[in-house]
Parts: C-alpha cells; structure tokens; sequence
C-alpha cells in the first residue's frame, strides 16, 4: 500500500477506511485501542518516510514512530488522559497481519510486537522530554499550560499575540534546543520507486569480487604493513623507497620518475588512505600497521568487496588527487564541501544508473550531473563544465578499477535520445512550468510581484514576465536536447552500467537508507497476499512474471500453488485490492485469461473477475447475464466508496440523483458476496434519502416564507 505524496485525496479516503475498519476489528475483538494513534501511524509512514510503505513496519519505523515522530507531532493537553501508543500499535501490526495488508518485506509480526516491547518503556521518557517535542506542539502545550483554551480559536489568538509581545513566561532553553533539533534534521524526500532487479547469488558475486583489480591492491598493502608494521616519515607518510617498492609490487601505475616524496605518488596515496577508511591498515606509533581483525574480511572476496565500496564514498581528496598527482582546485568537489560529494553527487550517479534496463550513455549521464548542478545552483555562475566533467570521470574510472561499473563503447539505446527531446524534459531542464501545471504565473520559488534578477544576453535585466515566456530558457534547453540528441545519435559513445556487484551494493545502501529497492527472488517465501500485493503495487510485468513463476516452484504443484494464490485474493476484504492481486495474478500467467474466465462463476470472486474482465474489454455489456450486470453494478459501486470515501460517495450520490438511487437499489439487491458492504451502502443510502428529504422541506419552508412577505391579498 502506497500513495504518492500528491494524491491527497486518495490517501485520505483510505486512511479513514483503514482506521474504521481498525476500530471495529479492535472492538469486535474486545481490544482497547485509539483510532487516532493509528492515524498517526499511517500518516508517519505515508509523510515521513522515504519509502511511504503503509503496510510495511521493521524495528526501524518501529521505534522512529514512538520515540520521535508521537512524542514530536502528537500532543497531550494537561487535561487528557494519554493514549497506550505503544498498545494500538501492537494492535495495528497484528490487524495488518490479519487482513493480509502487511508487508512481507517487513519484519514478521512476532518481530514487529517484540521490537515494540522493546521501545515501549521508553516511550513515556520521550514523550516526557520538551527537546523532542515539535514547535507547533511546544506553543500549543503552553497556551495550555498556562490556563488558555487552545480549542477556542479567539484565545488561542490571544496567546500568540502575547507571545509575539513577550508577555507570557517560556522556557527558552527548551525552545532552542527545538530550533537546534529542526535545523540539524531536514524531513525525509519521498524516494523514487525503484524497479525491481535480479542478482546471482553471493557465490557467485565473491568469485566476481575475487577478481578485483583494487582488492588485489588492498590485500596486498595490507599483507606488506604486516603486523610488525612499517614505518612511516615524521609527517606521517610512507618512506620514499616504500612507495616506489610499493608501486611496483602493487601496480598502481603511478611513475616514479623524478619523485621527491610518497605525497606525488596519487594512485598509491589513494590505495593508503582506502585501506585505512576500510580499517584494513592502522597508524600506530609512527608505523602502518595491518589490523588484525580484518583478517576474516581480507579472506572474504565479497566482505571485502562491500566494506571497500561502503569506504569509498569518505575518499573525497584521494580520489581527486588520484588524477594529477595534486589536490587541485575542483568546481564540484569543492563546491560540494559543505554538502559532502559523496552524499551528494555520488549517490545521484549511482542512483541513476541503478536499476536501468539499458547501459547509460556518457553524454547522457554528464548532462544528468550538470542539471543536478544547476538545480541546486552550486555551479549556475560557471560557464562550463568541463572541470566537472573531469571529476565525475575521475569518479567513475576508480569505481571501475573497483569492479562497480563497466565502461564500454558501443550505440546508445534510441531511448536516450527520444528522453533527450522529450517537451516535458525540456521543459523540466529549463526550468519552465509544463503547461499542466496549477501555476502558471509565477516560477518555482518566486512570490507575485518579484523581480526575478535575472540577465539577459546585453546584460539588462530581462522583464519579470521573461521567465514565464521562457523564451531564452527555452530556446537554450532545446538546443541542449539537440545537442544531446546529436551527440547520442553519431555513433558508438561510451556507455556505463553498474555491475552485479555494484548493483548489489547500491541496492544495500538504498535499503540502509529506508528507500524502496525490490529484488526478483525476495519473495519466494512470502505470503500468498504478500506475494501478490507487493506485486501489484512495485513491479513491472516482466518483473511480476519472474518472481510468481519463482514463488510457484516452491510452493509445491502448481495446481495447488494457484489455488493458493486464488484463495488469499478470495479472503482479501477491501475491494479495491483484490482486483489489484487478482489483476496482477492472471496478467503474470500464460494461462491468465483463462484463469479469469473460469472465476466467472466463483460465489465469491464473481463480482472482481467480472470487472476485470469488463475492463480488459474480454467481456462487453451485452455479454453479461443480467444477475451479472447486477453484481457488476455493486462491485463498482463497493469500489468507488472505498476510493473516495463515505463523503465522496455522498456527493456522488447526491449529484446523480434518481439514476444513484436506481443503481443503489439494483447492487442491494445485486446478491453480492459481500454482505459487509452492501450494509454500509444501504446505510449511506438512507443518510442520504434523509438529507435530500430535509433539503426538500427547507426549500419549501422557505418558499412559503417567501410567497408570505410578498404581501399578497388573502381570500377571505
């Protein structure tokens, strides 16, 4: 279960859906649990995390939940008793394990409910302790404090106008160390959904590793320093005659020809300081030294291979003097400082080229680097990136050396070239709202009014309405995809691809990072419903078939798998999902239409697979029975209340008119297996009958009203 952070609507209306359908189960099953704390836990989950993965819970979000996002967002006034937080959430997980909406990627509820106990004792310190507490909820707490009815808007004014004067007593250490809190800590970005991958296994990516031209180098500056160790000048740095041995044994491919110290050595200068981030060397008492307990990791191709590329990323100055034989002067790496290149470019270059279907092509991959530069306007005053240019090769010829990527020459595929002259990505890059947009009249970042600042080619400043124009924007984003294209379509170019081991470590940083990286295979022991949901919400087809067809080779027959598989989709209660499971089920089958069709008939799946195969067009109008036609007229109805809502559904009802209230009375009378359902549609009819009633005698109570003021002559 996911929503993107734009579909506001449909993620509330599932939101209420899921906390009523909670509340009840909760109460049917004599369990005592606060609606609003799991509306909390859903809106952590939905806004802040990365993945946004309602359904998905692990010790992580666990204990994020109860020890930072309740005790910073939730607030108790001193008059109320405090929820049992720790209590609802053991009663969500086991209500989403219980409606087959858990995420199998996620911990197993036996994990889930004793990583709770686990943080539960200190949630109450947490709660207890200001400094955690949110600004809203710091401000909100002390009007309440101090006697003012936060629920009375007109005294809740009062307070802030008395705080904005100074007039009301605070803590102030408390208030800073919030202000601290929020400025070191920035609110997580939704991630990008990621595709799914397929990796070997570990064996074989440690014969992989194994082949490594850096661990070769590592292992064997690490077997050099030994344990006795080697020593090193006053300043640190390796004896001259031990680097030019070194350079030699290890084949770094440095010259040594007219060196005066080790420090002009940069490839082995790299190597050094690798292993040292890797904690496979030490210094010590003026000696390099290997540590002893890497030994394990040292016989380990893949456990060395990992920790190397998990190093990599702290190396910001050898890597950059591993080019020249200097530290130059670089525009990216020193314009980055105070963001850290490797938390900022690095990752957008690995992320860019994971997951892939096709090889990157160099000039695509450098113009991605340059509109990254440009929106975080770290490079806007630079007239070229050509220096750039050489550090992201620089970058990328050391992770190859490594074993991350593989470089090779060969023809991009067209579909770099057609993204490349894409309107919207022209649009994107120049910084002009596509025509779709909700705001047309100003740009990003820009109030009404304001001068944009900005230049034309005389250098006067341009008009406030140039940007909106875009006409030089546009025209410079247009011979960029040109130029691109162009370039994309001469010949052979260079083309970049993560290997299996690149792709299996930037997949572990991507996780490490709570983001999304689906991996074909991860599934084969899930949950029927598991299995099928994840399918449904993060896969692509190709990707869908190959992981049910490993799901089913163990499982037993297929017969029997598929029955399996057909049974979770019958038990699943939210309409909505069961279509989805169902829908992802029989397009990933070769047989699929065939299964479909032969659910028809099924007591409890007739109403999906009928709209199934109503949408895929197998079935017209004129083909449906018309017990058929009435069940089809339920299940669309069951599924638009669950998509909008009770009060969408309302308006819904109350736009149509007698055309709802004639399609109401057939789904009610449709026969439709769920019972549950039809219930709060016959409920939400009535309301509505009611309202419409009421609306009715006020229009002529207040037509009568109307026709007495006029005055008119009455009969006597």
């Amino acid at each position: 279960m996911i929503f993107n952070p734009a579909e506001e609507n449909e993620y509330a209306a599932a939101c209420d859906l899921l906390v009523h359908r909670f509340d009840r189960w909760a109460r049917e099953n004599g369990i005592d649990a606060d609606p609003f704390v799991v509306e909390a836990a859903l809106e952590y989950r939905h806004i802040g995390t990365p993945d946004g993965r309602l359904g998905l819970w692990d010790q992580r979000h666990i204990e994020e939940f109860l020890l930072d996002w309740v005790p910073r967002s939730v607030t108790v006034l001193p008059d109320e008793e405090p929820a049992d937080v720790p209590g609802t959430l053991r009663a969500l997980l086991r209500y989403l394990d219980a409606v087959h909406l858990a995420d199998p990627r996620g911990a197993s509820l036996p994990e889930g409910l004793e990583a709770v106990d686990a943080a539960a004792p200190r949630h109450a310190e947490a709660m207890a302790d200001r400094s955690r507490w949110g600004m809203a909820k710091f401000w909100i707490t002390t009007a309440a404090e101090q006697g003012f009815d936060v629920r009375d808007e007109h005294a809740l004014q009062d307070f802030v106008g008395r705080a904005q004067r100074e007039e009301v007593p605070y803590d102030p250490e408390v208030l800073q160390a919030i202000v601290e809190r929020q400025l070191r800590t920035s609110g997580p970005v939704r991630s990008e959904p990621q595709l799914p991958i397929a990796l070997p296994g570990d064996d074989v990516l440690r014969e992989q590793a194994d082949r490594s031209p850096v661990l070769r180098q590592l292992r064997g500056l690490a077997e050099w320093a030994g344990r006795e160790g080697r020593a090193l000048t006053g300043s640190g740095r390796l004896r001259l005659s031990d680097a030019r041995g070194l350079v030699e044994r290890l084949d770094t491919g440095d010259s040594t020809d007219s060196v005066r110290s080790s420090a002009d050595l940069p490839r082995l200068n790299l190597l050094v300081e690798w292993a040292k981030t890797a904690r496979l060397i030490r210094v010590a008492k003026g000696k390099l030294y290997a540590v002893a307990k890497a030994e394990p990791v040292l016989n380990d191709p893949l456990g060395l291979w990992r920790r190397a590329f998990d190093a990599f990323r702290e190396l910001r100055g050898p890597v950059r003097g591993a080019r020249g034989g200097r530290y130059r002067k670089s525009v990216p790496f020193d314009a980055y400082d105070a963001y850290d290149v490797y938390d900022v470019i690095l990752p957008d270059v690995l992320a860019t080229l994971y997951s892939l279907p096709y090889p990157m092509p160099w000039p695509a991959l450098r113009d991605t680097a340059h509109l990254a530069h440009r929106s975080r306007s770290l490079l806007g005053a630079f007239a070229t990136f050509e220096q750039a240019d050489d550090d992201l090769r620089t970058v990328l010829g050391v992770l190859e050396s490594l074993g991350a990527i593989e470089c090779h020459r060969g023809v991009a595929d067209p579909v770099f070239a057609d993204l490349a002259m894409s309107e919207n990505d022209i649009e994107g890059w120049a910084g002009i709202p596509a025509e779709d947009d909700d705001d047309l009249e100003t740009s990003p970042g820009v109030l009404p009014g304001m001068s944009t600042g900005r230049v034309g080619p005389s250098g006067k400043a341009l008009p406030d309405d140039a940007l909106l124009d875009g006409a030089l924007l546009d025209q410079e984003a247009t011979r960029r995809a040109l130029r691109l294209k162009s370039e994309l379509s001469a010949g052979p170019v260079e083309l970049i691809r993560l290997t299996d081991l690149g792709t299996d470590s930037v997949r572990r940083r991507l996780l490490a990072e709570g983001r999304d990286a689906p991996l074909i295979g991860e599934l084969a022991q899930a949950p029927a419903a598991g299995l099928l949901g994840v399918l449904a919400d993060d896969y692509d087809p190709e990707s869908a078939r190959a992981e049910l067809a490993g799901w089913i080779a163990v499982h037993g027959a297929r017969p029997a798998a598929l029955e399996q598989l057909v049974h979770t989709v019958r038990t699943m209660p939210f309409r909505t999902r069961a279509e989805a499971m169902l829908d992802v089920l029989v397009s990933s089958l070769d047989d699929g239409e065939r299964l479909l069709r032969s659910l028809r008939s099924d007591p409890s799946l007739a109403p999906t697979a009928l709209s199934l195969l109503a949408r895929r067009e197998i079935l017209s109008p004129e083909d449906l029975t018309e017990p058929e036609s009435l069940l089809m007229v339920a299940e669309s109805l069951l599924q638009l209340c669950e998509a909008t809502g009770a009060d969408g559904m309302r308006e819904v009802l109350h736009q149509q008119g007698r055309e709802a209230e004639e399609a109401l009375r057939a789904a009610l009378a449709s026969g439709h297996p769920d019972r549950e359902g039809l219930t709060n549609l016959q409920a939400l009819a009535e309301r509505v009958s009611r309202e419409r009633r009421a609306h009715v005698a006020l229009a002529r109570q207040r037509g009568h009203r109307r026709n007495g003021r006029r005055g008119g002559k009455r009969r006597r």
